[in-house]
């Protein structure tokens, strides 16, 4: 497989009134062209912001940590996104190699501007396309998205449309550039069960029609055992498990990791109880020492999990896991 994105002790603080915080804190992870990553944890895991930090489209007062690596394996040799600066260096990830669906389309549109305007200014500036081939060809992706009527939808503007539609726009506007990685974050969370479905099976066909990668945002694993081909799970700024989608989910190494699945409901028992993560995750002000997760573990190992960060250990292939439950000597014994 042709290796496409590298992202390698990634470390994000900002500066705010009440202190610097710690939103994303040493994470490494890779992703292959033609493969779906999906990245999954409770909402304020630091999920959005890692994304964004692919992009650098987080605020100003976003800080990165020194050995901070972002590497983004184009045609035209290796692009480090962290020693971009200028709005013009930008471009090559901003809208031209990568693309980002946001979570709420509504807000990503500009209200008083039609879907066919934003569409066709974009093609504009990241392409050399003439406005008539720019118009072509957006009209051609909102169809392939599986909007009907694509050329009337064109001329309309975001607060016309369904929130489904909204959403397969925003798709649409994504792809025009044919990106070779395509940021999702949680592109299905506002949308009923059955536009889910549609949006799902849209995502697998493009994978298989352009080859390009995605990075799959949310907070369901339901979702994600759809999508992905590898899974990593989030907690509070750190990567706790990462492995093929189907090796996590049914064989779960992380205390987290099990508590999310046993969150979902089961429709072959529907009088089983669900059960929550117990607690709540702390605010990035109060950041635990440790491994992240004690203030909430069942498992956790008195006097180990509050003082030392757990490294990755080897569960089986390609399944990693951040855990003392996998290093500690009542373990291997």
């Amino acid at each position: 497989m042709t290796r496409l994105l590298e992202v390698e002790n990634l470390t994000l603080q900002f500066d705010t009134d009440e202190g610097r915080i710690t939103a994303v804190d040493d994470v490494s992870f890779s992703l292959d062209a033609g493969k779906v990553l999906g990245l999954v944890g409770e909402s304020g895991s630091g999920k959005s912001v890692t994304a964004k930090a692919l992009m650098k489209l987080n605020a100003g007062n976003a800080i990165y940590g020194p050995k901070s690596k972002i590497t983004l394996h184009l045609d035209g040799g290796p692009v480090d996104v962290m020693s971009l600066t200028t709005a013009a260096e930008m471009q090559v990830v901003r809208g031209g190699a990568i693309s980002m669906i946001f979570q709420e389309p509504m807000a990503s549109f500009a209200p008083a501007i039609t879907i066919g305007d934003q569409m066709v200014e974009q093609l504009l500036i990241h392409t050399d396309m003439s406005a008539k081939q720019a118009r072509e060809l957006s009209i051609e992706m909102l169809n392939r998205v599986g909007i009907s009527d694509a050329s009337k939808r064109f001329r309309q503007y975001a607060f016309e449309l369904s929130g489904g539609m909204r959403q397969r726009a925003m798709i649409a506007m994504a792809l025009s550039t044919k990106p070779k990685l395509l940021i999702a974050d949680e592109p299905t969370t506002a949308l009923d069960v059955t536009i889910q479905a549609q949006v799902i099976d849209l995502m697998k066909d493009l994978v298989a029609d352009f080859g390009m990668g995605i990075i799959f945002i949310t907070h369901d694993l339901g979702v994600i055992a759809q999508t992905a081909d590898h899974v990593a799970v989030m907690y509070l700024g750190r990567l706790v498990e990462q492995g093929p989608v189907r090796e996590v989910i049914r064989t779960p190494a992380h205390p987290y990791t099990q508590g999310l699945l046993a969150a979902l409901p089961h429709l072959d028992d529907l009088d089983a109880p669900l059960v929550p993560v117990p607690g709540d995750i702390p605010s990035p002000l109060e950041r635990p020492s440790g491994c992240v997760f004690h203030t909430r573990c069942s498992k956790a190992i008195a006097g180990r999990c509050q003082r030392e960060v757990p490294q990755f250990t080897r569960v089986n292939e390609g399944h990693k896991v951040a855990c003392h439950l996998y290093t500690s000597e009542e373990v291997q014994a």
